[in-house]
């Protein structure tokens, strides 16, 4: 019994740690879009250098989900996140300090591999000690995300209208970082429940079999579409519809808070309506709000931070709908499943920068529009093969 009691007591300690990554993970990388008016004013550089300097973060993003799950099987994932820690804070203690765009970028780089880490190394725990209920999991642990998101633009919101420097915000993020570090170090973490390891010769045949290049695109779309939103909406309202800092940057923490709201209901539901269908008909509504936020009167702007609700359950339940037809290696899937989700990352901001400095940004903004209609015909195409008894 007592045994049973210390089992149960490591399973709260260790999901708690994943829940206050995954709030870390939201916090750090919110912050940016908030802050970016304010970088770009500094620097004096144009929307295509700003997204370059964001290209650093996501192209670390993408490199650390294609090998942290070979590293959680190697060494396991305490490992995976202690590293993640330490990314986190040099990254911000570089990109609050250097000014030039290269080294801002290399910042980002170093950055943006913590966050990739963070991205596989919570959310294979939680499929490791939840697997019964690891869809309601996943979204949970989603809300967290979530709620650093949320607060992250409130936050930097409120000391730049006290004329705080956007680099002094990026440094109150350390201390919350030396937290995470901490307990990580202190936990002990449970041991995988691979039954074989997987190196990079294997994962071709195991990880592009059936359907899964659709979960793969379906997953990069989607991350493309809602990291372009957080990184672009502030800048977005400032300079196209004449919105305030204050209102703008609560705008973005209206999106974050959306989702977070999105993924608290959601995840009691996904079960009973279906993985795809869920995330199809999540799509769909997120690409109506973006229309009519985008192309309707002033007044209907709020339909653009209303995308967070729709946009909310997609990430969990397309882990949790791979992680459902893998039960080997499921680390180096995870891994594979990130790596594409840190494509979509890495591409999402850096078309819409590119994109607003050659046709505006109006129309940059409206990719986002095009990337979740092709969501959609993704979802589609999965929804076709499951129903035609092909594997996913």
């Amino acid at each position: 019994m007592k045994k049973n009691s210390s089992s149960q007591l490591s399973t709260i300690l260790i999901t708690s740690i994943c829940f206050l990554a995954f709030f870390l993970f939201g916090f750090t990388d919110n912050l940016k879009g908030a802050t970016l008016p304010a970088m770009l004013a500094e620097l004096n550089i144009s929307y295509g250098t700003g997204g370059n300097i964001f290209f650093g973060e996501y192209l670390g993003f993408l490199i650390a989900t294609l090998l942290t799950g070979i590293i959680a099987d190697r060494f396991g994932l305490k490992s995976v996140l202690v590293i993640a820690g330490f990314c986190l804070a040099i990254g911000v203690g570089g990109y609050s300090t250097f000014e030039t765009a290269s080294l801002l970028s290399i910042s980002l780089f170093i950055l943006g591999l913590g966050l990739g880490a963070f991205e596989l190394g919570p959310n294979a725990i939680i499929i490791n000690l939840h697997h019964e209920r690891k869809g309601l999991y996943l979204n949970l642990m989603a809300v967290l995300h979530g709620l650093g998101s949320m607060l992250a633009p409130l936050f930097a919101g409120w000391l730049i209208t006290l004329n705080t420097s956007w680099r002094v915000i990026y440094r109150w993020d350390l201390l919350l970082i030396a937290i995470f570090i901490v307990a990580a170090l202190s936990l002990r973490f449970p041991k995988s429940d691979e039954k074989s390891r997987l190196d990079f010769r294997e994962m071709s045949k195991v990880a592009f079999k059936g359907q899964m290049p659709w979960f793969y695109f379906a997953i990069a779309l989607y991350v493309a579409a809602e990291i372009g939103m957080a990184s672009w909406l502030v800048t977005f309202l400032q300079e196209i519809r004449g919105v305030s800092v204050t209102a703008s940057t609560q705008a973005l923490s209206l999106f974050f808070a959306m989702i977070m709201i999105g993924r608290l209901i959601g995840g009691f539901f996904v079960h009973r309506i279906g993985y795809l269908r869920s995330i199809l008909f999540a799509s769909l509504g997120a690409l109506i709000c973006l229309a009519i936020g985008l192309y309707g009167p002033n007044n209907m702007a709020f339909f653009l931070p209303l995308t967070g609700f729709f946009f909310s359950i997609v990430f969990p339940t397309i882990t949790a709908a791979v992680s459902d037809n893998h039960t080997e290696n499921i680390n180096s899937i995870l891994g594979v499943l990130y790596t594409f989700a840190g494509i979509g990352a890495l591409l999402g901001p850096w078309l819409i920068a590119w994109g607003s400095s050659l046709l505006g940004l109006q129309t940059g903004f409206a990719i986002n529009i095009i990337l979740t209609a092709l969501l959609l015909v993704s979802l589609f195409i999965l929804l076709k093969g499951k129903s035609d008894g092909k594997s996913a």
